[in-house]
């Protein structure tokens, strides 16, 4: 039987797509704001399905995220709060003569100001197989979303969203991108079309002329894509007469807030974009903003269009379909792994087999950004699925309070915890969700002796938490939590992993077989 249901192509905490070609393979980014390994990389064959075969920034010797604390605002509405997560932000992938480059920029959080800094930087490879990538090279841009276009003369231009804002502009510099240094005068390109957040700015050039086009609307519900032209890549741009070309905004569509889009040609003329959006289901969106795959067309001198985002692309009068049994996405062993921004890693032992986790608790949990915390996980890939993992026992002093257990996460604002504390022995399911002032816990005086199951099933509606001791059955459920109480604007998605904090040293806590489908 074939499987129809085709996007989200990259399922799963997977934003602000950019995609290139290098001869039949397609290899794709995405932001990853606070988590580390940053900017994973995808590589296909089909644009259907996808292998997730390494990280970007996957050094952390590469840089910093220990100031990418998650912003809450305004604080006093609890419906509509913009949780604004500092790190990594729409990266841009692009190749030339041999070289593969990402350029990116990553959001410092300042608490001491309201505003913050934006680190601009380059990084390189030359065998994108390899999971190596070079150190960044800084450059000079007080703003985000950096795209790179290489022109017919061998030139290099960066455009962006300068002075990030809501009503930011698209500049425009030519590059050095061996050292980062501008070789022109910054300049302003595009207003867009009043749309709020002119943002995401990619160039192309098709037919003589350049095409810019950009996010506007804000990355949720006024989310789209509009395009403007010009014969001359310093402007003057001439917006299209038909803008949007791209938008589920007004609309009753299930996949909502497309935007931020890339397109290419395909080696058989066929045009694609690659777009973020929200599969979204009475006031649910639980996955965050996904990578969604739409098909396009462009033909010779005319504009680009762009077709709505559907489960199921249609090309043609054909339904893209996914033979039965392939799966959607694979990985590389280790590279999805996750941890939470500038973690200790050596706090993170994984077996020779990946099967055993060893964590070494921090003092600091998951309610704080300052300091480290131990915490490695996965992001969530299916819609409806369980995680599961084997946790042992520990023996440890009362005053150690050592605690362990499962975490649901999306940052220090939002989160589920299954914890097991080992000096009351008790287990504690808590809910938090600063924005929506969601703070609540159930207690359970369940000792254990012996390695203990834990596990939470998910739909759309809701997250399912129980346990069993190993060996045995049934499960016991512990809570359930309703998914609404962790909705919010935000820009990141779910992860789903183990965590240990203690008071003492020279604790260690075993974990097994961590599944997240």
């Amino acid at each position: 039987m074939p499987a129809t249901d085709i996007n989200p192509i990259i399922p799963g905490f997977a934003p602000d797509p950019s995609i290139i070609q290098i001869d039949d393979t397609f290899f794709l980014v995405n932001s990853t704001f606070h988590v580390f390994p940053g900017l994973p990389i995808y590589a296909s064959k089909d644009l259907i399905s996808w292998k997730h075969i390494g990280n970007a920034i996957h050094r952390q010797s590469q840089l910093s995220l220990a100031k990418s604390s998650t912003n809450i605002w305004p604080q006093d509405d609890t419906e509509k709060s913009l949780l604004a997560t500092g790190g990594l932000y729409a990266p841009t992938i692009r190749h030339h003569n041999d070289i593969i480059y990402i350029v990116c920029t990553n959001i410092i959080h300042t608490p001491t100001s309201a505003k913050d800094i934006s680190e601009n930087f380059i990084v390189s490879t030359t065998d994108i197989w390899s999971n190596e990538w070079s150190n960044p090279v800084y450059f000079e841009f007080q703003g985000i979303d950096p795209s790179i276009f290489f022109d017919d003369d061998g030139r290099s231009y960066i455009q962006g969203s300068a002075a990030p804002g809501p009503m930011t502009k698209i500049h425009l510099f030519e590059v050095d991108l061996k050292s980062g240094k501008k070789l022109s005068e910054e300049k302003k390109i595009w207003d867009g079309t009043g749309g709020i957040y002119p943002e995401g700015p990619h160039i192309y050039k098709k037919d003589g002329w350049y095409y810019l086009m950009i996010s506007e609307g804000g990355t949720h519900e006024g989310h789209m894509i509009t395009v403007a032209r010009s014969k001359d890549i310093w402007g003057p741009y001439e917006a299209f007469e038909k803008n949007p070309i791209l938008t589920a905004k007004g609309t009753n569509e299930y996949i909502r807030y497309t935007g931020h889009c890339d397109v290419i040609e395909d080696q058989r003329g066929q045009w694609w974009g690659v777009c973020l959006g929200v599969r979204k289901k009475e006031g649910r969106y639980n996955m965050g903003r996904e990578t969604f795959l739409t098909t396009g067309s462009w033909p010779k001198g005319e504009w680009p269009t762009l077709n709505q985002v559907k489960l199921n692309p249609i090309l043609d009068g054909r339904e893209l379909i996914r033979a039965e049994g392939t799966p959607r996405l694979t990985a590389e062993p280790t590279v999805d792994y996750l941890y939470i921004r500038d973690a200790v890693l050596s706090h993170h032992t994984l077996s020779n087999d990946s099967k055993t986790i060893t964590l070494t608790p921090s003092k600091e949990d998951l309610s704080q950004w300052k300091e480290p915390v131990t915490f490695i996980g996965k992001r969530q890939r299916g819609l409806e699925g369980t995680a599961s993992v084997s946790m042992h026992h520990v023996s440890a002093p009362p005053d150690a309070q050592l605690e362990a257990g499962l975490a649901y996460y999306k940052d220090e604002h939002r989160y589920v915890k299954l914890i097991y504390s080992f000096s009351t022995r008790s287990f504690m399911l808590q809910v938090v969700n600063n924005a929506k002032k969601i703070s609540r816990a159930t207690t359970h005086d369940i000792g254990i002796q012996e390695v203990v199951d834990l596990r939470v099933e998910y739909t759309e509606s809701s997250l399912l938490f129980s346990y069993r001791v190993v060996g045995l059955s049934p499960w016991r459920t512990l809570g359930v939590v309703d998914t609404l109480d962790l909705m919010g604007p935000d820009f990141v998605g779910p992860i789903i992993g183990v965590f240990a904090t203690s008071q003492a040293e020279n604790l260690q806590v075993p974990f097994d077989n961590l599944v997240v489908e």
